[in-house]
């Protein structure tokens, strides 16, 4: 009775709150929930806000490898049940480094302010979206992750537009494929659930 109020967001919720893409659940996949994932999501942000800080720009610049970087770090622990007393902290680091890799890398190459706040607003939109869902028991469907490419997917495009000299160009173009995404889906998603967020159950046919 009383618990239910004191947990608003059961733990099996926070592994969803962490927006993997297919690239870290295929490592945490390896490593079968056996890693933490705490301390190593904090090292792959520290290590990605060290490679911000020596170079950004340009396309050999170290920036690049901070995707990699945090992926091979903090995506082994995608597949732990996040159970552990800090563990709630994993999403909102996972943000932070998501967030400022894509602010930095805009800056850095001249890509527009409004751009860089459109982009960063469809990221955020989607994961405000998916806390509030997960909180009324309207779970999205295992095909958004996938096709939302997740925090890391995210990540490593942005690192390829660095690349290839193409960061602008790809800003604008993942600026349109998730707006249309996650509003589109958070728009039926939200019309084919009970208007009472008690009875509302999960939108996705479970295996």
């Amino acid at each position: 009775m009383v618990t239910v109020h004191m947990t608003p967001v059961p733990r099996g919720n926070v592994v969803a709150y962490r927006d993997d893409g297919v690239p870290a659940q295929a490592m945490g996949t390896m490593v079968a929930g056996q890693l933490p994932p705490l301390p190593p999501a904090l090292v792959g942000t520290f290590v990605t806000g060290v490679l911000l800080m020596v170079g950004v720009a340009g396309t050999d610049g170290l920036a690049v490898f901070a995707p990699a970087v945090a992926l091979l770090l903090a995506g082994p622990g995608s597949s732990h049940p996040h159970d552990g007393r800090f563990d709630w902290l994993v999403p909102p680091i996972l943000r932070l480094t998501e967030y400022g890799f894509t602010a930095s890398v805009g800056f850095a190459h001249d890509v527009p302010p409004w751009l860089i706040l459109v982009l960063l607003g469809a990221m955020a939109f989607h994961h405000y979206d998916l806390v509030y869902r997960l909180r009324q028991r309207v779970y999205p469907p295992q095909w958004l992750a996938t096709f939302g490419l997740g925090w890391d997917g995210r990540m490593l495009l942005i690192a390829l537009g660095g690349l290839a000299g193409q960061v602008t160009l790809v800003f604008v173009l993942l600026s349109l494929y998730l707006w249309g995404l996650f509003g589109w889906e958070s728009i039926t998603c939200w019309l084919a659930v009970p208007r009472s967020g008690v009875d509302a159950v999960d939108l996705e046919a479970h295996d």
